[in-house]
């Protein structure tokens, strides 16, 4: 049918001997999808075709026999370089499957120790101030998940825990909403990221809509340390200069004051460019007038 998605055109994910468990996963779903992950599971055995056979018969011994070759090549095609030549010479998918199973998922024992390794680093996590709560959250749930694949239980609301006793003093006043508004014992992973991201939002919003305005072509000159800008330009590009008090004041079209300097000696100068000593033309707000 024209526009539906050929599931076969996708690639396989590919396994170079990290995360098993999470390969593993992906790698059952993706043949379960293609309808082959029966022959992976089951192993049977394709029987010889009786003498005059149907032609029933002969279309089921083809989709059988074209099911063993393609989940096997899907396995192939699904690890690296390094790892394909140890999987090449068996013989059944079934035996590449138990194979790398063996020999990637590890024992009870070191998945213990996975678990427990995982378990500690989530302990140790804590919110940079620098970091959104997306990115933090982000990285739990990686840990969680990890924690899961292992086939130990890790619940939301260990993560729900562990983020309100964690994330930085700027998300009190949040924190504190929720806890007269709702029961934290009972709330959701999801609602409680929804209620600490909106603050988030709105502040880049306010820093998107409030960034700095820029002045071009204006030229840098090698033999002094400023930036010169004449009034006359800053008129005829629509800004609007008032001097008061031993200040200079600039304001944009819209009326918004974009700079205010302080006079020193007998001119304005506002931060100090130090480039290459090359003129050319640049783009900033360093000004001297």
């Amino acid at each position: 049918m024209e526009g539906e998605f050929n599931f076969s055109s996708v690639a396989p994910p590919v396994f170079d001997g990290d995360n098993y468990q999470m390969w593993a996963v992906r790698m059952e779903t993706y043949l379960d999808a293609l309808d082959l992950w029966e022959a992976v599971e089951e192993d049977y055995e394709v029987q010889p075709l009786p003498a005059n056979p149907t032609v029933a018969q002969i279309k089921i011994y083809k989709e059988k026999r074209a099911r063993k070759s393609k989940v096997k090549a899907c396995l192939f095609a699904a690890v690296s370089p390094t790892i394909f030549t140890r999987i090449m010479s068996l013989k059944s998918a079934k035996d590449i499957w138990d194979y790398l199973k063996e020999e990637y998922a590890g024992d009870e024992r070191i998945k213990g120790i996975q678990v427990l390794n995982l378990i500690k680093e989530f302990e140790l996590q804590r919110m940079k101030d620098s970091k959104t709560i997306k990115d933090y959250s982000n990285r739990l749930l990686s840990i969680a998940n990890k924690v899961r694949l292992l086939g130990s239980g890790f619940t939301d609301s260990r993560i729900v825990e562990k983020i309100l006793v964690t994330v930085p003093e700027r998300y009190e006043a949040t924190i504190t909403t929720l806890e007269n508004t709702k029961d934290l014992s009972k709330i959701s992973l999801a609602e409680l990221l929804n209620a600490l991201q909106a603050p988030e939002e709105r502040d880049n919003h306010h820093i998107q809509q409030c960034r700095p305005k820029e002045n071009s072509d204006v030229l840098y000159v090698p033999e002094i340390d400023q930036n010169l800008l004449s009034v006359g330009q800053l008129i005829k590009k629509g800004f609007k200069v008032i001097f008061e008090d031993s200040f200079c004041y600039i304001f944009d079209i819209t009326g918004q004051e974009i700079l205010r300097v302080r006079m020193k000696g007998k001119s304005f100068s506002f931060d100090p460019i130090k480039e290459e000593p090359v003129a050319f033309p640049t783009e900033t707000s360093n000004t001297e007038i």
